[in-house]
């Protein structure tokens, strides 16, 4: 046996007892053993200077990363959906019922910890990826790299990307605590900061494990079930839990669920709920997906934690509209895995509902990792005090508006807190995605450099943020580098960023997918904005109003003057399917569904998701569904592909 092969022998059979022991809970050599076979192999690189890509000796960290690179994703993740009674899950599992007869559910635990997308090529592992925004991650590869129940090298030697939540266990976190200087709070902010955390040898003492739970792409392979793709996961070595069941009725998941509530606390893993997914896979892209979740998948969340504790003080917080909004300062308290400081109170009516006051005992949650929220009143002692409604805004004392429960600042130009909060929003990564820009930054840029409108940002240069405290060479090249990156942006990002009040990021898409320019947008109506698909008289008004304002338009001249420039992807090609509703079901020949809704939107059409009297056409494919079954019942007339490709022809 040559040196190279015994080189390959020895990280094979190395491979082979981490899966054992990190993977299958049941190591197979002493530890000696096992350390006497991988210094031999150390001793093998360091004498032949050759590392093999999938040796174990490369999941230890090493020097310190200069920043994270982004990562685009090849497949958007989603996030999911979520019940929190059996009631919902029930409604769920019966629509589930209407696109496949006596559907099966697979049930698997609800992992608490960061979401991680780990890729291969070659049945090797190329990259890992954290979640980012579902579209854009953060490229952790050299930091997943370090846990050992993630596979270097995989059976499966064609293109795989899969998706896993990234854990720390409680026996790790309990071992890391012994030895830390700094101590962790709990497993989550454990996984969560050795991850992205830029030195890979602090990672890798966290001892971290990731549990795979999901195929998004696997190259000249199809899967028929959840149970199919969850088996192989398995064969190929990942490491996905000790929990997964198949059920078929509601009183099934009820039975599972609350068995599992039950003894969670007693798991070696933090889980939040349990995820309850279609386990047929062939009504999934008839069944589709929303902006956010897949509709053919749902997570029962477990009961909220619920606490008491002392309300201090109340402080009055201004968002970017003006909005003044209460902040209960608490006694803290440990909740969830976390120390409570403060809670959100919403406005003074929903104060007053509560009857909560100064010094008094409050009820607290914390649900799904947002902010807590005060419920109310506990308990009252002789030094409580009322909670009195402002009549000054807290930054800079203009007085305030009253619209309904609500209270304004209408100081829009000379209040600090709406100033710097409007710039935070502008720059954000659903936004301009200006990264350096923290809200310290641009508190300092406010103060020192006279930043108070978007377009004075695109006005910065190296030598006035060197004038900023702690800005040396790199950082402030770093960030200008980063402003003019960011004038090239999609009409959704940049309608985004504008901080119109109530338009968040779906609503942005909407606009940008139905008008298709920002002109468009600008001059529509309030009739015209209300045939935007779930947009109301609020949100309309509020456009309409928006654009209304000369200081608004001024300003978003300025950053055309600037040099933005709106890539308007949402332009038609042209207007031969408008005014026709199309419903897609099966599989096309040529094309797939989502490029297939493209193209109708793409010439003036409307896809919707169910059947109605509304439907103009229902495009049928392959092993059409019911909807094609309803679209007979209706009288809708069906076409194929081959058939709307002419219409568009013509």
């Amino acid at each position: 046996m040559t040196k190279k092969e015994r080189m390959e022998f020895l990280v094979e059979e190395l491979n082979k007892h981490n899966y054992n022991y990190y993977v299958l809970d049941n190591p197979t050599i002493s530890d000696k053993e096992y350390d006497k076979l991988y210094y031999e192999l150390v001793d093998l690189e360091k004498e032949m200077g050759i590392i093999l890509p999938n040796s174990p000796t490369q999941r230890v960290g090493g020097e310190i990363l200069d920043k994270f690179q982004k990562h685009k994703h090849e497949v958007r993740l989603y996030s999911m959906n979520k019940v929190r009674d059996f009631e919902d899950l029930g409604k769920f599992m019966s629509d589930m019922a209407k696109f496949q007869q006596n559907p099966t559910f697979s049930l698997e635990y609800k992992f608490d910890g960061l979401t991680v997308v780990v890729e291969y090529e070659n049945g090797e592992y190329v990259r890992a990826t954290t979640r980012g925004n579902g579209e854009i991650g953060e490229d952790v590869t050299a930091q997943v790299k370090t846990i050992k129940s993630v596979p270097l090298s995989i059976p499966f030697k064609n293109r795989l990307i899969v998706q896993g939540e990234g854990m720390m266990t409680q026996k790790a976190f309990e071992k890391y605590n012994k030895t830390a200087t700094e101590k962790l709070k709990n497993p989550r902010n454990g996984v969560a900061g050795a991850i992205r955390n830029l030195d890979t040898k602090e990672t890798a003492k966290r001892n971290l494990d990731w549990f795979c739970y999901s195929i998004l792409l696997a190259d000249g392979k199809k899967f028929s079930s959840q149970k199919e793709m969850h088996e192989f996961l398995k064969d190929n070595g990942f490491l996905v839990g000790d929990y997964f069941k198949i059920i078929s009725t509601l009183k099934e998941a009820e039975s599972e669920i609350e068995k599992v509530d039950k003894m969670k606390d007693k798991l070696d893993v933090m889980i939040d709920g349990m995820v309850i997914k279609l386990n047929e896979t062939k009504h999934r892209d008839e069944i589709g997906f929303t902006n956010k979740f897949p509709k053919w998948a749902m997570a029962f969340k477990f009961e909220a934690l619920e606490t008491s504790t002392i309300l201090k003080d109340v402080i009055w917080q201004v968002g970017r509209t003006g909005k003044v909004s209460p902040i209960a300062v608490l006694q803290p308290v440990e909740l969830a895995g976390a120390t409570i400081q403060r809670a959100t109170l919403n406005n003074i009516e929903d104060i007053k509902k509560k009857n909560v006051s100064i010094n008094s005992r409050v009820f607290l949650r914390r649900s799904n990792e947002v902010i807590p929220e005060v419920l109310g009143l506990a308990e009252k002692y002789d030094n409580s005090l009322e909670i009195e409604e402002p009549k000054f805004c807290p930054c800079c004392h203009s007085t305030l508006v009253k619209k309904g429960p609500l209270l304004y600042c209408k100081n829009r130009d000379g209040c600090k807190e709406q100033i710097i909060s409007r710039l935070t929003h502008f720059v954000e990564r659903d936004g301009f995605n200006i990264e350096g820009l923290s809200e310290k930054t641009l508190w300092q840029c406010h103060e020192k450099l006279g930043v108070s409108e978007f377009s004075d940002l695109y006005s910065l240069q190296e030598e006035d943020l060197l004038k900023l405290d702690n800005f040396k060479d790199k950082k402030t090249k770093n960030i200008i580098n980063s402003i003019n990156n960011s004038k090239n942006v999609e009409l959704f990002r940049f309608i985004y960023a504008l901080g119109i009040n109530e338009v968040g990021i779906k609503t942005a898409k909407d606009l940008a997918k139905h008008f298709g320019s920002f002109e468009k947008i600008k001059s529509a109506t309030s009739e015209e904005l209300l045939l935007v698909e779930d947009i109301g008289d609020i949100i309309a008004d509020n456009i309409v109003e928006y654009f209304q304002d000369e200081d608004n338009l001024k300003e978003v001249q300025k950053l055309f003057e600037k040099g933005i420039n709106i890539n308007e992807t949402g332009t038609l090609d042209s207007e031969k399917l408008k005014g026709l509703t199309f419903v897609l079901t099966g599989t096309l020949p040529n094309y797939s569904r989502p490029q297939m809704s493209e193209i109708i939107e793409k010439n003036g059409g409307k896809v919707a998701s169910s059947v109605s009297k509304n439907t103009s056409f229902v495009l049928a494919g392959e092993e059409a569904g019911s909807k094609l079954e309803k679209a007979k019942n209706l009288g809708v007339k069906i076409i194929s592909e081959e058939e709307i490709l002419k219409m568009l022809n013509n």
